[in-house]
């Protein structure tokens, strides 16, 4: 006749293989699967490409890492060559790759993003060009100080005026298409952070949701709520984030492999879920913490979207940013919540019982 350890028996079981499933995933997963613009989550600061002074059909420029890099993409059968700050040919784009002058001081300037860098002897804008595959695609991008606020101190604008928005100040970057000169325009804004008095007793009101449905809630609907929640927030985190890649298919490529992590944590937040609603707070508790830990993985690389007025987003910003804190926060209260729940509702002899398996109550 089955017993309550049967139930415990079956639980750890289950989430023993859950959580040997979400290990494979989480440690075979790229950083592909990570929302950030190459380690960039979210700025204040943010760019932007005006225009060119010529049509470039088959060709993209776009600024990445909130004005701190430019990106270009080559789709066309031309040649793109992009110039130094002391009108140097720098890059070279077109269908056979990407070719770097090794003499050109951009080439170890563009290293860092502060530009602190000692030049070696042959980096000389005025020597011949040293061309140097650096990529078989027609893709590139480079931080460009051209087109970022170099100081680490605030502009003089933003010091003189925190509350309001700014354009800090416009850029060109030359370049020629088969040799014809092209001139990019652009120009970098800065954005007041989001409130704080606003949002961080939001954010705190998130962990302390968790851990009050876990140890003060009188059934565990309300971790089922949060699980939902917090679940539904990473599939919208998931599709809202744009996919970088040249091609549809590279941009459906990176995110169907960025969708593993999240699609598995939905199917055991429906068991989770499940297991909350039948009041197994054992299997309920586990799949919580571990879906907690999970979510709070997932979001950290992206805990600059908190504080910054600007993210990475097809959507509103506010849903971005209130999906990250579901994630890192929500995720912290899953799993504080999640003691409560395996301490306070154990799960009844029924759990582990099929129907068909229940003793026959005979009349004689």
């Amino acid at each position: 006749m089955p017993t309550p350890r049967s139930g415990y028996v079956t639980a750890r079981r289950l989430s023993a293989v859950l959580l040997a499933a979400v290990v494979v995933v989480l440690t075979s997963a790229t950083p592909a699967a990570a929302h950030t613009d190459r380690g960039v989550a979210g700025s204040d600061y943010d760019g932007r490409v005006l225009g060119t002074s010529v049509s470039m059909p088959g060709v993209t420029v776009r600024v990445t890492e909130f004005g701190d890099s430019l990106e270009l993409l080559n789709g066309s059968a031309s040649t793109v060559t992009v110039y130094g700050y002391s009108d140097e040919e720098y890059l070279r784009i077109g269908p056979d790759g990407v070719w770097r002058n090794a003499n050109s001081p951009a080439t170890y300037i563009n290293i860092r993003r502060d530009g602190a860098v000692s030049l070696p002897a042959r980096a000389d804008a005025r020597a011949t060009p040293a061309w140097e595959q650096v990529s078989t695609q027609p893709e590139y991008s480079w931080h460009d100080h051209r087109t970022h606020w170099m100081s680490p101190n605030p502009p003089p604008q933003v010091t003189a005026a925190p509350e309001a928005e700014h354009t800090i100040f416009t850029w060109e970057v030359p370049l020629a298409l088969d040799g014809a000169p092209v001139l990019v325009t652009g120009e970098l804004t800065w954005s007041p952070p989001p409130r704080g008095a606003v949002w961080w007793p939001l954010y705190a009101l998130i962990v302390l949701a968790g851990a009050l449905a876990g140890f003060r809630a009188r059934t565990l609907r309300p971790l089922a709520a949060l699980l939902t929640l917090s679940t539904t927030a990473a599939v919208w985190h998931l599709v809202a984030t744009p996919q970088s890649g040249l091609t549809a298919l590279d941009r459906g490529l990176a995110l169907g492999q960025a969708s593993l992590p999240t699609l598995l944590i939905a199917a055991v937040t429906v068991l989770a879920v499940r297991a909350a609603w039948r009041g197994n707070g054992l299997l309920a508790g586990i799949l919580a913490a571990l879906i907690g830990f999970t979510h709070l993985v997932q979001g950290l690389p992206d805990m600059d979207v908190l504080w910054s007025a600007n993210v990475i987003t097809g959507g509103p910003t506010v849903l971005a940013r209130l999906s990250v804190a579901l994630l890192i926060l929500g995720g912290l209260g899953l799993m504080a919540g999640a003691a409560g729940a395996v301490r306070r509702f154990p799960p009844q002899p029924e759990d582990a019982v099929a129907p068909g398996d229940r003793p026959s109550t005979v009349a004689g």
